[in-house]
């Protein structure tokens, strides 16, 4: 999750302005660019700066980009703390411990958000949004302040990313993204698989059910795509509804047999089972349709050890 943490503004974000009045307008991201490479993106100066900005052109893009970063910065704050858990927002602890009667004690980093200035930022993140709509790395940068916001609650994230799937869908924009370029719906979907997975790694009750809810979202608009099946194939194994996950696995198998996420979690779930049948029957597929040679010589050698029994 840390990759959500710190959100940076360079001169790629930016929109390029013409026409006389732009003279003015790439004087102040000039003097932006300048100031916060030397203090940072919350630093002494930066917000003075950007009060000023906002007084000359109220209406300019690349202010309210700059803005967004300015607030999202500095409504951050972190501090260590111990938690009586294994894992926290998908990972592990920062410093493992035993304390002096051999308990352990797992201390993490957390991420406090001044809702205020939270709000500010959300605030200029959507207001360039609104003036780009087919921005998608700007929706990105919105989706991705809200998720570390929201921590383990990602309610909101959620909506975000239901409410963009059925502008992709419905609108069908011509997506711009400044690393990547031109988005491809096969690129869009894998994208969107981006943030199915980061829900899932957050491992909280809440996202785990983000997870659920926006996979099936998903597979509304593209009721086949196995990446999305396969999501419910891994949401029901770790509610233990094995019924129901097999359900999904197999459905993504009769397509792709070569699947290695159902293949492989259709395998664990049979073990985990103890039903030796539905593992053969997975161990097989593998054995023909496995990714590497190792997956398939493994798979065969496990068949073979069950005929000697």
């Amino acid at each position: 999750m840390k990759r959500f943490l710190i959100i940076l503004l360079s001169l790629s974000f930016l929109v390029p302005a013409t026409g006389q009045e732009t003279y003015s307008r790439e004087e102040f991201l000039r003097r932006y660019n300048n100031l916060t490479e030397r203090v940072g993106p919350s630093g002494v100066g930066v917000e003075t700066l950007l009060n000023k900005w906002e007084e000359a052109w109220p209406d300019d893009v690349n202010h309210r980009l700059a803005r967004f970063t300015f607030c999202f910065n500095r409504c951050q704050s972190s501090k260590v703390v111990p938690l009586n858990r294994e894992r926290y927002m998908g990972n592990p602890p920062l410093i493992p411990m035993t304390d002096s009667l051999g308990n352990k004690v797992n201390y993490f980093e957390v991420y406090e958000y001044d809702d205020e200035l939270f709000a500010q930022a959300n605030s200029a993140i959507t207001q360039a949004i609104a003036a780009r709509e087919n921005r998608l790395d700007w929706r990105f940068l919105k989706i991705n302040a809200l998720m570390a916001y929201e921590k383990e609650e990602p309610e909101m994230t959620l909506q975000e990313l239901k409410a963009l799937a059925d502008y992709h869908f419905k609108r069908k924009p011509d997506w711009e993204h400044d690393q990547l370029g031109k988005i491809s719906p096969e690129q869009f979907n894998a994208l969107m698989q981006d943030y199915c997975a980061a829900l899932f790694q957050i491992g909280s009750e809440k996202s785990n059910e983000a997870f659920r809810a926006l996979s099936e979202h998903m597979l509304g608009y593209c009721k086949d795509e196995p990446m999305f099946l396969d999501n419910l194939g891994s949401y029901y194994l770790i509610k233990k509804e094995y019924k129901k996950s097999q359900k999904y696995f197999d459905q993504v198998l009769k397509k792709h047999p070569g699947d290695m996420t159902a293949l492989k979690n259709c395998i664990l779930m049979a073990r985990t089972r103890k039903d030796v049948k539905m593992e053969k029957k997975y161990l097989t597929l593998m054995a023909v349709h496995g990714e590497t040679e190792t997956d398939r010589m493994s798979a065969q050698t496990r068949l073979d050890a069950y005929g000697k029994k």
